[in-house]
């Protein structure tokens, strides 16, 4: 599982959001869907390295898109 340290889950929900992602449900957790996917980020800081890097193989993206998405 490839790790990503130090991502805040405010900037990861607007790099998922650049890659087609949209929020459908808030709370403790902000659950997002590409209309395919289905993500569940936690609403810590810094989001778990291997939570992050989970995150970014279930969206379908390479750790490389997705650190371009954070800029």
């Amino acid at each position: 599982m490839p790790k990503l340290p130090g991502i805040s889950h405010l900037h990861a929900v607007r790099a998922f959001e650049k890659a087609g992602f949209r929020i459908i449900r808030g709370g403790k957790h902000i659950m997002m869907s590409d209309g395919i996917r289905i993500l569940t980020i936690p609403r810590h800081n810094p989001v778990n390295a291997y939570t992050m890097g989970g995150l970014v193989v279930d969206a379908g993206l390479t750790i490389d898109q997705f650190k371009e998405l954070l800029r």
